[in-house]
């Protein structure tokens, strides 16, 4: 999605996306060439996997709670927290229950 045409309003971030049974949801906020922002839900037991990412991105905790261990140092993110992923380091993302997340990915 670009901002080119977008109209301002405002969203509720919980309430944007719903849980769906075993699986991870995503939504694309925000995409354009410096970077984009997504919306994540994760039912369960349902996460994401150790990877790494080429560019710096920032996890910002939107609802329920969540086991993120980056370079091998785990993280506990709740609702409001924020968390620095930084560019080629291993991350995760382990959810404790149902769990929502913006990520933000700066390419620059």
């Amino acid at each position: 999605m670009s901002t080119e045409n977008a109209v301002p309003e405002v969203r509720n971030l919980k309430q944007l996306l719903r849980y769906q049974e075993k699986a991870v949801v995503s939504r694309m906020l925000i995409k354009n060439p410096v970077g984009n922002v997504t919306l994540f839900a994760f039912d369960g037991n349902e996460g994401l996997s150790e990877h790494t990412a080429p560019y710096d991105a920032l996890v910002i905790g939107v609802e329920g709670r969540a086991e993120v261990p980056v370079g091998g140092v785990s993280h506990t993110l709740e609702e409001g927290d924020s968390l620095l992923l930084p560019a080629n380091i291993p991350h995760a993302v382990n959810p404790m229950g149902g769990f929502k997340m913006l990520l933000i990915m700066i390419r620059g």
